[in-house]
């Protein structure tokens, strides 16, 4: 990977986690705001595999939907196909609580959003991992 990949796998992971310190902060916040902390989970999740696609030299698509970046991420790493089922879970969140009339209850419960942190961890900590150190935020 040359210096410019590697700049922006890593600037893709230091948003990712900034996504992830984000959604803790506002999901501990003395009134949670886990509409918002559950949005940056699927951010987190997004932004992780994108760096792993910049790192791939793959086409970085303009979507939200994780579902499609794991199928894509698949194509160089086939061990992504194990977050097929947790993508379907993050995608709906980059979008159902920011806007009214979304999903059936206004704001995600603590149980939603605590699911979603960690599987938004799995995953950043799974591209982590692959990546080589000097890759890393």
């Amino acid at each position: 990977m040359d210096k410019a990949a590697l700049e922006l796998v890593r600037d893709w992971l230091t948003r990712a986690d900034h996504d992830l310190r984000s959604a803790r902060l506002l999901a501990g916040a003395a009134d949670p705001l886990l509409d918002t902390a559950i949005y940056h989970c699927q951010q987190a999740a997004e932004k992780a595999i994108k760096a792993w696609l910049q790192s791939a030299n793959a086409l970085i698509p303009r979507t939200h939907d994780i579902e499609d970046l794991v199928e894509q991420a698949s194509d160089t790493n086939p061990d992504f196909k194990q977050f097929a089922k947790v993508a379907a879970v993050l995608t709906p969140y980059a979008s159902a609580f920011r806007y009214p009339g979304g999903f059936e209850e206004p704001m995600p419960s603590q149980d939603e959003f605590d699911e979603a942190l960690k599987h938004a961890q799995t995953i950043y900590n799974f591209v982590l991992n692959l990546l080589p150190k000097e890759a890393r935020p």
